[in-house]
């Protein structure tokens, strides 16, 4: 099958890249509704697990509230939203970015990472093709932009996101897919160890923590998908992106004393270096060897 792909991207290549914009846009709408509503299943879960610890009664008539249920409504009125009313990109442009109902602005946060969603994914179809690594990219694509949005949003990094990955990633590469398994094994491990190492010295210095749990999973994530040798790679670049991106934050009104995750630029860096991590290692000795 994935040998048929390949040959309908040789003879269509624009049309393959088409299919993967859109397909991209429908999955930037699930995102939307990963990133929006499993944060506060999460905390709902918290709740009710603190108070069956405390010994207090949960309330067993709340409603369900998971990626399926209730279906999507605006906020504001409460009403529906239509099929046509969920078309991604679409929908945002047709309604003037308003609910139909009541007139109130949709976030641009919406059609923003459902357009991401599809230029990253035509990004990864283009470099790795319709075969078993582009698929597998995919995903991993789709995994850090949720990943990055919720850490954004709420300084966290959902385990149940994290660590299914970090295992997929593992069971990728045991057949060899991205890099060879001794080398995923080693970059989880690594990934993990290395953040989890600079945080204990962190706050033994300062009395402080640095970062959070989650940023060790992650980078053990990313160790699991793209192999040790290119975390200090991502290390460097998540760092320059946190740099650029803190200052950008500070200058439109963030306060200095307001914690800025680190996430987003993990994923960044583990994202750029999945698809140009050869590239760049490569220009980098060359300047190492020329001079």
């Amino acid at each position: 099958m994935i040998e048929h792909l390949s040959l309908i991207q040789g003879q269509y290549p624009i049309l393959v890249l088409v299919m993967a914009l859109t397909f991209g846009l429908l999955v930037g709408s699930f995102l939307n509704v990963v990133i929006l509503r499993l944060p506060v299943m999460l905390d709902r879960q918290w709740t009710n697990q603190a108070h069956e610890i405390l010994g207090h009664e949960t309330d067993t008539d709340e409603e369900p509230f998971n990626l399926v249920f209730p279906n999507s409504h605006c906020p504001q009125c409460k009403t529906g939203i239509r099929a046509w009313q969920n078309i991604p990109l679409v929908s945002y442009l047709v309604l003037r970015g308003k609910c139909a109902s009541c007139g109130i602005s949709i976030p641009l946060r919406y059609p923003m990472v459902e357009l991401a969603t599809g230029i990253l994914t035509v990004v990864v179809i283009y470099t790795f093709g319709l075969t078993i690594p582009g698929l597998f990219a995919c995903a991993f694509t789709w995994a850090l932009i949720a990943l990055s949005v919720i850490d954004f949003d709420t300084k966290l990094l959902p385990d149940d996101i994290t660590l299914p990955f970090l295992w997929l990633g593992l069971s990728v590469n045991l057949f060899g897919v991205f890099v060879s398994f001794h080398s995923a094994f080693i970059g989880a491990c690594a990934g993990y160890l290395s953040l989890w190492s600079i945080y204990q010295v962190f706050r033994v210095v300062t009395g402080k923590e640095g970062m959070g749990y989650g940023d060790f999973k992650l980078l053990a994530l990313l160790g699991a998908w793209l192999g040790w040798q290119p975390l200090l790679l991502v290390v460097i670049l998540s760092s320059f992106a946190g740099v650029i991106g803190a200052g950008v934050l500070i200058l439109l009104g963030r306060g200095r004393s307001n914690p800025i995750p680190f996430g987003p630029y993990l994923a960044i860096a583990g994202w750029v270096t999945l698809i140009w991590g050869d590239t760049l290692m490569n220009w980098y000795f060359g300047i190492l060897g020329a001079n």
